[in-house]
């Protein structure tokens, strides 16, 4: 690499240069580049997503969560008239987006960043007076809300919808298997490999077969995005997730 940047005059700068050890059986060898040895670092930045050397989340959780509750106060501060017809578009435009932002990537599983992330809507929720007195599900109802790790979930099953028919540019395979023989419930049924660490258990590609493979037939025979989400959205509802 280095070779290449020399050849086509366009060099690295060694100050940005970081090296993340990831792995319990990782050796954390030293790297150098034209003799300068580059740092080794605990997390790093890739694309807005922290990246931490146990690949646990928990440090994006706290950084998404600071800038969602910054751009919360100051919703709060700008606007006295605090009805749900204001409220709710403005934290679905500027505050939510953050929280759910690259979340196939980073989906935190641990009940701390869970509750961490769900704290933020719970209080938008109670930023409106006639609702402060009213326990959190029920002003999610008067909202028309569901929770965020609902949002998650939901989430998850669109990109797996994507994915399997083909409306990414990326070969599914690599993500999802399909099952073989007969299948319960559904004929796009996939399979779930073994693993051994909670870290491989939570990512995307193991996550996502127990819940893809307990939707019913009517919603993955979908032939749209538009239309999956529309079936989604009301087996989320029979199912009674909120």
């Amino acid at each position: 690499m280095f070779k290449w940047s020399v050849d086509w005059q366009m060099l690295f700068n060694l100050d940005k240069c970081k090296v993340l050890h990831v792995g319990y059986n990782n050796k954390c060898n030293q790297y150098f580049i034209e003799n300068t040895e580059i740092q080794c670092t605990d997390d790093e930045r890739d694309l807005g997503v922290m990246v931490h050397k146990s690949l646990k989340v928990g440090n994006q959780c706290s950084k998404v969560v600071k800038e969602a509750y910054s751009t919360l106060g100051v919703i709060n501060r700008c606007f006295l008239n605090k009805t749900k017809e204001i409220l709710v578009p403005l934290y679905k435009t500027l505050v939510r987006c953050r929280l759910e932002y690259c979340v196939q990537a980073r989906r935190p599983y641990l009940v701390k960043d869970i509750e961490l992330i769900e704290k933020v809507q719970k209080r938008m929720t109670r930023m409106l007076p006639d609702l402060r007195g009213l326990p959190y599900h029920e002003r999610l109802k008067t909202l028309h809300l569901t929770t965020l790790e609902t949002r998650r979930l939901r989430g998850d099953l669109i990109e797996v919808f994507k994915l399997v028919n083909g409306f990414e540019n990326i070969d599914s395979n690599i993500f999802l298997h399909r099952a073989s023989g007969t299948c319960r419930w559904h004929s796009e049924k996939l399979q779930k490999n073994a693993f051994r660490l909670d870290v491989r258990k939570y990512t995307f590609s193991k996550r996502v077969i127990n819940n893809w493979n307990a939707l019913t037939q009517y919603v993955v025979d979908c032939t749209t995005v538009a239309s999956f989400k529309r079936y989604l959205d009301r087996y989320i509802t029979e199912k009674g997730f909120l």
